[in-house]
Order: C-alpha cells, then structure tokens, then sequence
C-alpha cells in the first residue's frame, strides 16, 4: 500500500498491555507509524521491548522515565527509546504524538 489517506486508518488501542495509546497506525516491512492520542493522568507502565522506538511531542507535555532518568517532554521534542531499555511515559496535558517502531518478529506497537 503506497498511499495511505490517514482519515481511512481505523483507530484503536495499540498496546493495550502496557499503554493507553489510541490512534492510528500503519504498518510497513521493517517499521511502524503510529499517530497517538492520550488523555492526561494517562500513559505507559513501566516496560521494556526489543523495538527500537522514536516518539515525536506533536501537542501536549509527558513525565517519561528511561533507564531510571526522568524528565519532561513537550512539543517539538522527541524520544528515542533503544530496544530492551526499562520506560514508562506520564502524559501531564492531554498529547499527541507520532511514534515510530521497527518491527520485531512481525510486531510493531501491538504488543501481546
């Protein structure tokens, strides 16, 4: 699939074990876009994954914890999240972010 209209893209909770995400993703061989959405008091528990994962502050202000630092996040700001390093992500105002993750074994964001 070459041209994707975003609008067409159905939403849902993308990892449902670990996060509040909701949003939008697409998935292609080797990485996948997700375009999130979180409410605040809302966001991750702490985990670690063997994704290699950027997050982009579109909108919004998130606490994040990675690798036992913590600091603040908002827009125009990004994280970068080695693979199998410890995080977890407190979103302070109502965000929007755009997260890219390699594919592992076939999964992106959808962790089971």
């Amino acid at each position: 699939m070459a041209h994707i209209t975003l609008q067409d893209v159905k939403d849902e909770f993308v990892t449902p074990k670990h996060s509040s995400a909701f949003g939008k993703l697409i998935t292609g061989e080797h990485i996948e876009i997700g375009v999130l959405k979180y409410k605040a008091g809302e966001g991750a528990q702490m985990h670690s994954h063997p994704h290699e994962q950027i997050s982009i502050i579109l909108s919004g202000r998130s606490r994040v914890t990675l690798n036992g630092e913590v600091f603040e996040v908002g827009p125009g700001e990004a994280v970068h999240i080695p693979p199998n390093v410890p995080h977890k992500v407190e979103i302070i105002e109502d965000s929007e972010v755009i997260s890219a993750k390699s594919i592992v074994d076939g999964v992106g964001h959808r962790i089971g």
